[in-house]
């Protein structure tokens, strides 16, 4: 056997080992490149978290500003987004495409972070969706301020070296963050008189827009909708 040959049959042994036997089953060749599908191993009903934190790594452009974010943050400080970017981080870079892996730094963190989740009951999703990405948004908007603060800080602007405002307020950034770009949409809604019909609109931001759904009041009548639908169609 020629060297070559010798160094292929190696390199395939060792990629034999990386691959699951999922992959075998399926086709490593049925998998789209550079995706990595893994479950999130549960902490005592941490269900809730990993349905969100799956739903959020497989929205490409908020997994690619998580993953910008690890490569450039050069602090040292543990946050949520840190935590939740080093998982994101773990599972883009696994030699498998299946398996599943354990977010015990994430729900460690989140757990410190809001009382209402440092315990082993079920929590709403929708609430835990809500949180972190308004955390994620808070952590940016603060530590984007921080280092505008930092280029601020010219001798013989305050009493300190800091510029202020006209008010005495240090400045902070209103820009939106990426979070806006990505989740934040606009909700108008209008107002009209009915004396003399002026109409009036107001614009709220919202990264979350409710919907309601009609709930049926038995199984009858769902079965009963659905065999008028199948008459119907």
């Amino acid at each position: 056997m020629s060297i070559c040959q010798d160094l292929g049959l190696n390199f395939q042994q060792r990629m034999g080992a990386n691959i699951s036997q999922l992959e075998r089953d399926i086709g490593s060749e049925q998998f789209p490149p550079n995706e990595h599908y893994f479950g999130l191993v549960n902490f005592g009903n941490t269900c809730y978290s990993n349905s969100v934190l799956q739903a959020l790594y497989f929205c490409r452009p908020f997994r690619e500003k998580v993953l910008e974010y690890k490569a450039k943050n050069k602090r040292t400080k543990e946050t949520l987004l840190t935590c939740l970017a080093d998982l994101f981080y773990s599972i883009a870079t696994q030699k498998k495409k299946v398996g599943s892996i354990a977010p015990k730094k994430f729900i460690a963190r989140l757990r410190k972070e809001k009382e209402e989740f440092d315990n082993y009951m079920q929590q709403d999703a929708h609430e835990f969706l809500n949180f972190l990405i308004n955390h994620i948004n808070e952590i940016i908007l603060a530590e984007r301020n921080q280092s505008t603060l930092k280029v601020q800080k010219t001798p013989g602007s305050g009493d300190n070296g800091t510029n202020v405002t006209c008010n005495g307020t240090l400045p902070h950034s209103t820009e939106p963050t990426w979070v806006h770009e990505i989740f934040q949409g606009t909700l108008t809604s209008e107002t009209r008189c009915l004396n003399c019909e002026t109409v009036s609109s107001k614009d709220e931001h919202f990264f979350d827009l409710q919907k309601p759904c009609a709930m049926t009041t038995s199984s009858n009548a769902t079965t009963a909708a659905a065999t008028r639908r199948r008459r119907n169609g």
